[in-house]
């Protein structure tokens, strides 16, 4: 199997009732915690257990932003919980923090205070290009594109809009401006 030290790993914890891992747990507590009416626009992006369980890295994300003093309200929110829990090794670490734009957007939910900025998006059938998002749909993402078609020996450039299913794609990132 090799050796894995240091490296990113899912480690489950066990509870006397069942199988449950830190992670999963955490997530039902954020999910209790937004729906006070202080979080309701917050959600949770991805919880990953790193460091064989001794660290916690927990991404929150809201409609309009997440702030600093919001990542450190749910922070001590979940180490009061942690603290008392079987499932973490004593000395963990726990960090709470937006995903940040060079984090791919992994739920249709991000992407819509993304709108108006450009995206490097990756599908799943191995196409990349950039785009322009116009807009974020039920289940899909509209994206304005350049293309480059051919006529006859000239290359014509076109703006092109085009919808991607949600499941279409593989990765994709704010692509920040230099």
């Amino acid at each position: 199997m090799g050796n894995l030290e240091g490296r990113e790993q899912i480690v489950p914890f066990f509870l006397c009732n069942g199988m449950m891992t830190a992670a999963e747990h955490i997530e039902k507590k954020l999910e209790e915690k937004f729906k006070e009416s202080e979080y309701e626009s917050c959600f949770c992006v991805e919880v990953k257990e790193v460091q064989r369980g001794r660290k916690i890295e927990v991404y929150i994300d809201c409609d309009t932003g997440v702030d600093f003093t919001t990542c450190r309200k749910i922070s001590r929110f979940l180490e009061e919980d942690l603290d008392e829990s079987p499932l973490v090794k004593e000395n963990y670490i726990l960090e709470v923090s937006s995903p940040g734009a060079r984090r791919p957007l992994l739920l249709l939910r991000q992407y819509g205070k993304h709108v108006g900025r450009k995206l490097e998006i990756k599908l799943t059938d191995g196409e990349k290009f950039d785009g322009r998002l116009l807009d974020v749909l039920e289940n899909s993402i509209i994206v304005e594109r350049r293309i480059v078609e051919k006529e006859g020996k000239r290359k014509i450039r076109k703006k092109v809009e085009s919808e991607i299913a949600f499941p279409a794609i593989d990765t994709a990132r704010v692509k920040l401006a230099i």
